[in-house]
């Protein structure tokens, strides 16, 4: 799991980093908020931990990117006010939780499990939507244009994850690695194999192609620019 961290103070940051690298996450640390902006358009994060007084762009203006641009991760407001309207102001911005300094590393990493658990939970229950493209994880149906599509368990574990990560282009070995396990099948052409096997099924007779091609790169689920 990666968590980023956006915190400038040097010895909050550390002992957070520290501390949750102990609990076997990955830590990527901003010191400053365009630097944290950056990170979280740039990454993929589990959790994003957002310090409110930051320097070159506050947590607010952060968070109001993220939000801004379709960024749903979940994220935990530091800071040392601990005036009600700077909470409300955080949670109405799109914050998912707020905790005012100082406080436990262990109420920390109880709200770190609390929003992951709870952000997994919605993953894993809404149908996800791309065009007239539509994947139910609760039923594993599997629909364009109101036409049912069969589909493999690997065909479905592999369009799960494109539809999971919409307009991202993931590498061969990243889908080596989602779909199967990273197992020795990630020498072999498997994935360009399943992904024409997925085209077949998901994008001949219909408009417009979801599935392409980044040379060099993977493959992207998207609509055509």
């Amino acid at each position: 799991m990666r968590i980023l961290l956006i915190e400038d103070e040097l010895k909050v940051s550390e002992f957070i980093r520290r501390g949750l690298t102990e609990e076997g996450y990955q830590v990527v640390v901003a010191a400053d908020g365009e630097e944290g902006a950056f990170e979280a358009g740039e990454g993929e994060f589990d959790v994003v931990i957002l310090d409110v007084m930051l320097p070159k762009k506050d947590g607010f203006a952060v968070l109001a990117e993220l939000r801004g641009s379709g960024n749903t991760v979940p994220v935990i407001m530091l800071t040392a006010l601990g005036e009600v309207d700077d909470r409300v102001r955080g949670l109405e911005a799109g914050a998912d939780d707020y905790l005012p300094k100082p406080f436990s590393f262990d109420e920390l990493l109880a709200r770190i499990q609390a929003l992951m658990r709870r952000s997994q939970s919605i993953q894993a229950t809404a149908p996800l939507t791309i065009a007239d493209l539509t994947l139910d994880p609760v039923s594993r149906q599997v629909s364009r244009a109101g036409q049912e599509i069969k589909l493999t368990a690997k065909e479905y574990g592999l369009l799960l994850h494109f539809m999971q990560n919409p307009g991202k282009v993931l590498s061969r070995a990243r889908l080596t690695e989602h779909v199967w396990g990273g197992t020795e099948e990630s020498f072999t052409n498997v994935v360009d194999v399943y992904v024409n096997y997925l085209r077949k099924k998901v994008d001949k007779g219909f408009d417009p192609p979801l599935i392409h091609t980044v040379r060099g790169a993977g493959y992207v689920l998207r609509l055509p620019e």
